[in-house]
């Protein structure tokens, strides 16, 4: 008996990806304004994306570059405070603390 609903349920979902195909072909040969406008917006979403990724091939090595920060440290080469700002209610001879202390 499961096996019958199973085969049913698989012809189901194959006869309606069918039927949707063939409406979806019938529509694309159609001489009609909104399949003209689908082609249109569906070539430029193709052109976009293979602009975008040989962009990304020829420039995503400076791109990543630039916002890499190199050095060591928890933010890169960028130091934890400025050196001519005093800290919050620190006094002039305390040293620096971190955020181990």
């Amino acid at each position: 008996m499961e096996e019958t609903w199973d085969f049913e349920f698989l012809s189901r979902i194959a006869d309606s990806c069918l039927s949707f195909l063939s409406e979806f072909v019938d529509d694309w040969l159609a001489n009609d304004m909104r399949v003209s406008i689908f082609k249109i917006l569906l070539s430029w979403l193709i052109f976009s994306l293979i602009a975008i990724h040989f962009a990304w091939k020829v420039y995503g090595n400076t791109v990543n570059d630039m916002y890499y920060r190199q050095g060591t440290g928890q933010n890169g080469g960028t130091p934890e405070a400025a050196p001519h700002l005093s800290g919050w209610g620190r006094k002039a001879g305390d040293p620096l603390k971190t955020h181990r202390d």
